[in-house]
């Protein structure tokens, strides 16, 4: 379980194939999080929740599945690119953003990323799958990071970034066609289900 709290952004070292299964290892240099980190431990990367297979050196490694690469942005990954990560909530921390359990979704894409004063509008194009669980003032995680909604249309949501997202987070450095990883609210799944009952 995670909050959507980013802790630290990491850089790819390596992102290679995995033996003859399709799968992706992973290696990402972040200093902070390796530190608080074991073997098996979960770790949010980009919103996508990893176990460490590897821990050295302020380098992290994890395997990621042909599942998780099929659902995720993390196949276009490489050498050299910032990413989002968080360690798994502990018992007694804050619960500063929402409940995001590191489970994609789907993927979305950047319409659009606006300076408003000191801080951006993002927009994005939202599959139906997502947008339906999608209110305003409600949450959603984009690449792991916890974001309130301020406006849906029929195609997506907008949101607004404050100052320390924007420095804290990959979020400052997407571009319009930009692909990202997005897990909706899990209670308002859980509201559909019983409704449906």
């Amino acid at each position: 379980m995670f909050t959507g709290i980013v802790r630290e952004r990491g850089r790819v070292v390596s992102a290679e194939s995995n033996g003859g299964g399709g799968a992706l290892r992973l290696r990402i240099a972040a200093p902070r999080t390796a530190a608080q980190t074991s073997l098996g431990d979960s770790v949010s990367i980009a919103g996508c929740c990893l176990t460490a297979v590897s821990v050295e050196d302020g380098e992290l490694a994890f395997d990621a599945v042909p599942e998780t690469l099929a659902r995720t942005t993390l196949d276009e990954l490489a050498a050299g690119a910032w990413v989002n990560l968080e360690p798994a909530l502990r018992a007694g921390e804050p619960l500063g953003g929402h409940y995001v359990q590191g489970h994609v979704d789907s993927v979305g894409r950047v319409r659009s990323l606006e300076r408003d004063g000191d801080g951006a509008r993002l927009s994005l194009d939202v599959p139906p799958d997502v947008l339906r669980y999608c209110v305003e003032k409600g949450s959603l995680a984009v690449d792991g990071v916890s974001l309130t909604v301020a406006e849906v249309d029929d195609r997506g949501v907008v949101i607004a970034l404050v100052p320390h997202t924007l420095s804290e987070t990959t979020l400052s450095r997407l571009e319009p066609g930009d692909r990202v990883n997005l897990e909706a609210d899990v209670l308002a799944k859980y509201v559909e289900r019983l409704a449906q009952r």
